[in-house]
């Protein structure tokens, strides 16, 4: 395995007065997967979103390629794509106008061609001219893994990304997840689901952390 690409020792985080998680050592390799665990308030959507640069934590260094990561470094927001529990869409808009709102939100410009590729992989391209206010809520997380298909980032942070979808979908993500792992990509997956993604997948549990 590759040296990792992102670690982080010693996080850690308080809110409202609650130790979330202390002293947390981990780092994620290309090609590698890191699945958090931990019940509802354990801490995994914070931990998320301080590796995203959207909360700083209360201690510890977090290092892309052994140098430090400062939270709106042009460097954070080039590689990380963060993707929250809700779906973040506006209503008003279509599926694909959704789409593209959201890769212009990354910073990306894709192809019309290639957007409408990845509609028809998530199956969503019959419904790519509704208004997101009329797909069901699986259909709206779709939307955000036609997103997934179409990033150029190498971290992925996905919050419970599975929620709302079926089977197949459930699926689908974890092939497009093999996928990006096996191009050398990254992948935090906060998640309550056993994934069966073929490439190394390590856990954190961060019960066990605070």
């Amino acid at each position: 395995m590759t040296e990792p690409s992102l670690q982080a020792k010693n996080l850690t985080l308080t809110r409202g007065g609650r130790l979330l998680f202390a002293n947390l050592d981990f780092s994620i390799a290309r090609g590698e997967a890191l699945v958090l665990r931990g019940a509802n308030g354990s801490g995994k959507t914070s931990l998320l979103r301080v590796l995203a640069g959207l909360t700083m934590a209360d201690d510890g260094v977090i290092s892309w390629d052994d140098a430090p990561w400062k939270s709106a470094s042009s460097v954070r927001r080039a590689n990380v794509l963060y993707l929250g529990h809700a779906n973040a869409l506006k209503d008003e808009l279509t599926a694909a106008e959704n789409l593209a709102d959201g890769l212009g939100f990354d910073g990306m410009t894709i192809s019309a061609e290639n957007q409408h590729r990845a509609l028809e992989r998530v199956g969503l391209m019959a419904r790519r001219d509704l208004p997101a206010r009329r797909l069901s809520q699986g259909q709206k997380r779709r939307i955000g893994l036609a997103r997934l298909l179409l990033t150029q980032k190498p971290l992925w942070l996905l919050d419970e990304p599975t929620n709302a979808l079926d089977a197949d979908g459930v699926a689908l993500f974890t092939d497009i997840v093999d996928e990006h792992l096996a191009r050398g990509g990254m992948a935090c997956i906060a998640t309550h689901l056993t994934m069966q993604i073929h490439a190394p997948v390590r856990e954190l549990n961060l019960a066990e952390s605070a």
